[in-house]
């Protein structure tokens, strides 16, 4: 026998399957037109969609809506240990059922076979051996789909269930493990969140550079100023020249949006976009130079800022403003100061309390800004860095760790259906 059959070979009494052979699969349904069938009556049906699986690893247990019963005639009822399997877009993330109700068309339906340990069949269902077959039989060239068809072909390793129970018994008992390390890794990253922002605010109390700096004072040397006293302020153009969409070209001048803007300060190359010469030359107001700062006025981006030094020239769309600063200040100095929490608390005084988060570019110039001297604000950012520089470090070892673990709970799995957990 060759070496690679041995390896393969599973133990006695332990099967290859397909789904299809050994359990009912059934395809959601919807009523249409959805709306119609929605109640608030408490003694309409559970509603099962993908969206109550958010924060949900395991088990559903309920729902957001329900429908009427005349909906439920035109759906698919599911019951306590069913489980459930997404078929399109996300494909293939299997959940237990710990309540009943009515599944849509973007539901499969597996109904529990008792020669088959519910958990076993989840971690089965859960592995990369059996995603990468749903992967190769789902249709579609865009979307893709899995059907009833495709999933009855997919095929499981089964041993009998007293081994089932066996395996699942270790297989959590490995978890458990490597969950406690995981939540370790997450409570560490959460941590160092906390230790970033904490340098922010002590840099712009002057804690950084100064050992002897009494609470609710500034060292000695520093004085508050609003950002208006020491940087001009330019809006965007927002007259008939503003540029539209079908304006944009390959290459030119660089026009910046609140989206080009990156969680590090700097601006996204790949997603710019770009005006022709012309274009430029025709706009009013909102031009950048370099070293610039770009800040966003508006929407779910509120407060997000770059440092404009990829570009020598450009144009700024009319939700951000540009922060052009006194010679005697740092750009990174002003830049964190505005990402850090002092800079961000100064949002929400400032914000008009609409719907939709707003600024205006005069309140931006009322903020109030710590300000040492221009070597003393050098200091900062070079003790700044230094230290962000160290949680980078960290973030990304735990980054790997995660991964890590990721990998190793695909290779317990691995293990565990090739016969090597068991006892």
């Amino acid at each position: 026998m060759k070496k690679e059959q041995i390896i393969n070979e599973l133990p006695d009494g332990w099967n290859k399957v397909k789904m299809g052979d050994v359990f009912t699969i059934e395809r959601g349904g919807s009523p249409r037109p959805i709306d119609e069938f929605i109640t608030d009556d408490e003694k309409g049906i559970n509603w099962i969609k993908i969206g109550d699986t958010k924060g949900v690893s395991k088990y559903i247990t309920g729902t957001k809506e329900r429908i009427k019963p005349s909906g439920a005639a035109r759906s698919r009822m599911v019951y306590e240990g069913d489980f459930v399997l997404s078929n399109s877009m996300s494909f293939g993330r299997p959940y237990i059922m710990r309540t009943s109700g009515c599944i849509h068309d973007g539901w499969l339906v597996i109904r529990q076979n008792d020669n088959v340990d519910k958990d076993f069949l989840f971690h089965s269902l859960s592995s990369n051996e059996v995603y990468h077959q749903f992967t190769k039989l789902a249709k579609g060239s865009t979307v893709k789909n899995l059907n009833i068809e495709a999933v009855k072909q997919v095929v499981l390793v089964l041993p009998p269930k007293e081994v089932q129970q066996q395996i699942v018994s270790k297989i959590e008992e490995l978890f458990s493990e490597l969950d406690k390390g995981i939540e370790e890794l997450k409570t560490a990253q959460q941590q160092l969140k906390v230790y970033r922002q904490a340098v922010l605010k002590w840099a712009f109390e002057g804690r950084l550079t100064n050992e002897d700096v009494k609470d609710g004072e500034l060292p000695e040397g520093w004085k508050n100023e609003t950002l208006g006293k020491i940087a001009k302020f330019i809006n965007g153009d927002r007259g008939k020249n503003y540029p539209n969409r079908n304006e944009y070209v390959e290459k030119g001048v660089a026009f910046i949006n609140t989206g080009h803007i990156e969680p590090n300060g700097k601006l996204s190359l790949t997603t710019m976009h770009y005006l022709t010469r012309e274009k430029f030359n025709s706009l009013n107001s909102g031009k950048i130079i370099k070293g610039d700062l770009v800040y966003c006025l508006r929407g779910a981006t509120l407060g997000k800022t770059a440092i404009v030094d990829q570009f020598d020239e450009g144009a700024i769309a009319s939700s951000l403003v540009i922060i052009r600063l006194n010679r005697e200040i740092s750009n990174r100095f002003v830049y964190y100061f505005l990402t850090g929490p002092i800079g961000r608390d100064n949002i929400f005084r400032f914000d008009n309390g609409s719907a939709q988060p707003n600024l205006s570019a005069k309140s931006v110039t009322l903020y109030k800004i710590p300000i040492p001297s221009f070597d003393e604000q050098q200091k900062v950012v070079q003790e700044i860095e230094s230290r962000l520089s160290v949680c980078d470090k960290i973030e990304e070892t735990i980054t790997d760790s995660l991964k890590q673990a990721e990998a190793l709970r695909q290779s317990i799995l691995k293990k565990a259906f090739e016969g090597k957990l068991a006892n």
